[in-house]
């Protein structure tokens, strides 16, 4: 299937591994221009000349945390001189820290909130005036299957990516009109160093091998096991594409069946 993205310019953000590589991975070889960020220069310039290598297309990287405001608004500044344009935002943050309501300080909330929502909220803000001069526009959020089914000990992540949901919905009424199209992804437990975090911290607590854990994380999944970064990054390619250009607005699990709500 032709997606219709050739020559497209995307942001992914958190992109110089996970799931927001992969996803930048999977843009790139549909021939999009590419503006890749992330906290650790060593590794994000190694994920620039690995996409490069692979696909030839254009990558610029920026140094970003997404955490921080004017490291935001850098990133977009430097994809619009270099491209002149932003086509496609793909928002993507790692999680804040494990645990329950009584274990943090207010100080933990405004971190989260920074990291996962305000990071949303701030690049959005920044690449929608260009998308509606353009009258063209894809948004993808990487959430969590915890905004469909809060899970056990991520307080921050079930609460703060909650809003997540809310903010795309109204974006994808308000900027529907110029055809801008705002979705979420909701991974569940998915091969990354998210996974390997939560399994080493719940190997800890319970007092068995990480292998163990892993297992266990995987027999409950419908499917029989952990998913692949590069399955989530088929559907955000997707929604990013102009063959989807009829889905806004909605909340896509990728989870192996794994949360058990009907909606």
């Amino acid at each position: 299937m032709d997606l219709g993205i050739k020559d497209r310019v995307a942001i992914v953000a958190a992109s110089s591994k996970g799931l927001g590589k992969a996803t930048a991975l999977g843009l790139a070889k549909e021939g999009v221009k590419l503006t890749i960020c992330a906290r650790d220069r060593e590794t994000l310039f190694k994920t620039a000349d690995n996409i490069i290598s692979e696909t030839s297309v254009e990558v610029l990287p920026v140094v970003c945390d997404v955490s921080k405001t004017e490291n935001i608004n850098n990133v977009v500044k430097e994809t619009i001189n270099k491209y002149n344009k932003v086509d496609i935002l793909i928002n993507n943050a790692g999680g804040p820290p494990t645990g329950n309501f009584l274990d943090f300080s207010l100080e933990d909330w405004q971190k989260a909130i920074e990291l996962n929502l305000f990071s949303t909220i701030t690049f959005s803000n920044e690449v929608i005036p260009y998308m509606k001069e353009n009258n063209w526009g894809r948004i993808v959020n990487i959430t969590s299957y915890a905004v469909k089914q809060p899970v056990d000990g991520l307080m921050l992540s079930n609460t703060v990516r909650a809003g997540i949901i809310g903010l795309a919905k109204t974006l994808s009424n308000e900027f529907g009109p110029y055809n801008i199209l705002v979705n979420n992804i909701c991974p569940g437990r998915i091969f990354t160093d998210r996974i390997t975090f939560l399994a080493n911290d719940r190997a800890q607590k319970l007092g068995k091998s990480f292998d163990e854990v892993i297992t266990d994380m995987g027999s409950d999944v419908p499917v029989g096991r952990i998913g692949k970064p590069e399955e989530l990054a088929n559907l955000a390619v997707f929604l990013s594409s102009e063959r989807a250009s009829y889905i806004t607005g909605t909340t896509i699990l990728v989870d192996g069946g794994l949360a058990k709500g009907l909606m």
